[in-house]
């Protein structure tokens, strides 16, 4: 295994002396939360508000078949749906209750689980799960289990799985004498500077679009390769003594300037096509590599790309060759507002379409997105493409990583985007440590006041 890059060397040295590294942020209570409806009888006739996000018309089918196979399983139990709810509505319904508030409600927004649990906006979930009798160890991936609770308090479930992984096009691979994609970070760059063809000011291609603007290359989900702490012990912010983020972002500003520099690069990325669009430049080709969620492959098929899609996980640093295979994790949570009623009848809802293996595999295969629970990732009823695969073995690796929910909403994570947008232009001249330094104070001024309320 070869040693580790001097700077990485460096952050750790400085880490042994620094703050403990253990990320467990203090603890406080779950507060503010109103009565609820838990007391509702278990087998009584009754009629549910669920409130989802999706909007698109086959995922909207996708969720109306689950819950109808609900409806059918638990006859005394009629669910109201209603989709294409963003989380500033569903935070104005939570925060307001009343009768026309929903009773479960689904989020995007990982990041939210944290303001969701501390606000008491959404119900502890302990008593529901332990009358269920429910082993959530035996259930659900680490990760998931990680991003539905906050502090000890566990208000949210997880839906679906969103795993990141690497998307390389074969027939450019193959042109540039690329025998297979990169395991480590080093060989990453190597192909990405064969597989870029620069003409005049811009590119026919390029092998990797590194910019941190460039569609999904936020910065938590560059660092899930990495593994980053974030926060220490006392759930201060732990950035500048991080060899993970120091290193990251040595290795993104060194592959911005060996593929044509920033401004280069970001005038190519603005005459690119929409990301949800059939002109995705994964798609058209103007990309060879692209790092992204497992709903890409079903998009990249649907719009009939002329060359062979491979799927692979994204590489991971030299010296961490071992943990080849792991990648950030992402997904819809799932909760009980604390201002319903009918807590019972929802929990059974919620119950039943994280848990059911018929269930979630069928959503899974409807949606092209990754299945929650570990029965569910081995179901043979997956209809999935066989290179899907290889999310669910990203969902199943024991060292993919989230990024933490906070009392902010994941607002740590724009204060360090924020820097890393500077600092691959090369315009922070302080440098790095001292850059890292002062988000460090942003992010824990901004907590401090998230705490104060």
């Amino acid at each position: 295994m070869p040693p580790a890059p001097p700077h990485r060397r460096a952050f750790a040295a400085l880490a042994a002396v620094g703050t403990a590294l253990a990320l467990a942020l203090s603890a406080t209570a779950c507060t503010g939360a109103p009565r609820g409806g838990a007391d509702d009888d278990p087998g009584a006739r009754t009629t549910i508000t669920f409130w989802h996000p999706w909007s698109a018309p086959s995922e909207v089918r996708a969720i109306d078949a689950d819950i109808a196979r609900f409806e059918k399983a638990h006859p005394r139990i009629k669910v109201d749906v209603v989709g294409g709810i963003d989380d500033d509505k569903l935070n104005q319904a939570l925060r307001g209750g009343g009768s026309r508030s929903p009773d479960v409600v689904t989020s995007f927004e990982t990041a939210n689980v944290g303001r969701f649990c501390s606000s008491g906006a959404l119900a502890d979930l302990a008593p529901f799960i332990e009358k269920s009798g429910l082993d959530l160890a035996k259930t659900f991936p680490k990760p998931l289990l990680d991003y539905t609770q906050f502090q000890g308090v566990r208000c949210t479930m997880p839906l679906l799985t969103d795993a990141y992984g690497l998307y390389y096009n074969k027939d450019a691979f193959k042109a540039a004498g690329i025998d297979g994609p990169p395991v480590t970070w080093s060989e990453f760059r190597a192909d990405a500077k064969a597989l870029t063809k620069p003409r005049g000011d811009g590119y026919d291609q390029v092998g990797f679009l590194p910019n941190y603007h460039g569609y999904e290359n936020n910065i938590d989900h560059y660092l899930g390769s990495w593994g980053p702490r974030y926060f220490d012990s006392h759930g201060k912010a732990f950035l500048a003594l991080d060899p993970a983020v120091g290193e990251l972002m040595f290795f993104q500003q060194k592959m911005v300037r060996e593929l044509g520099g920033y401004e280069k690069l970001e005038r190519f990325r603005t005459g690119l096509g929409d990301e949800f669009g059939a002109e995705h430049p994964f798609q058209t080709g103007q990309v060879a590599m692209q790092m992204d969620g497992e709903w890409r492959l079903g998009m990249a098929m649907d719009a009939k790309v002329p060359f062979e899609i491979g799927v692979a996980p994204m590489p991971v640093p030299d010296e961490d060759r071992l943990d080849y295979g792991k990648g950030f994790l992402s997904g819809t949570v799932m909760g009980v507002s604390a201002h319903s009623r009918k807590q019972n009848a929802a929990w059974e809802l919620v119950e039943f379409l994280t848990t059911d293996t018929e269930a979630v595999v069928a959503f899974a295969n409807d949606i092209r997105n990754v299945p929650s629970t570990f029965a569910a990732l081995k179901s043979p009823d997956l209809k999935l493409d066989p290179r899907f695969r290889t999310f669910l073995d990203i969902a199943r690796h024991k060292r993919s990583n989230t990024a933490p929910g906070t009392l902010d909403g994941g607002a740590y994570l724009r204060t360090l985007q924020d820097f890393a947008y500077r600092f691959e232009k090369e315009k922070d001249t302080r440098g790095l440590i001292p850059g890292l330094l002062r988000t460090e104070r942003q992010i824990d001024a901004d907590m401090a006041q998230a705490e104060r309320g």
